[in-house]
């Protein structure tokens, strides 16, 4: 099977930016994308991005070798990112 794979990249350390997370990526394949999602407030990491590689035997290969893996202290979950679902939007009536 080919195609682009998402993959979710969790537990990241707060010093990790977009450039770091797809140079870890990039060698077990293409990386098309590399996103490490930020507050929208105050521009810190949240822990957590996606990385979009070009080819599904590759992207696997990059989550059976990281996903467990320390960085930094850290121990990085890696997986097959799932479609993002609507999530209901939260109310903001403040008592």
């Amino acid at each position: 099977m080919t195609g682009h794979k998402k993959l979710y990249v969790g537990n990241l350390p707060y010093s990790v930016d977009s450039d770091n997370l797809q140079e870890t990526f990039q060698e077990y394949g293409e990386v098309t994308s590399a996103q490490v999602i930020t507050d929208r407030d105050t521009g810190r990491s949240k822990g957590f991005g996606f990385v979009e590689m070009a080819d599904f035997n590759q992207a696997k290969a990059a989550i059976e070798a990281l996903n467990g893996t320390e960085v930094q202290g850290r121990t990085l979950t890696v997986n097959e990112a799932r479609p993002r679902t609507d999530r209901p939007a939260r109310s903001r009536d403040h008592r």
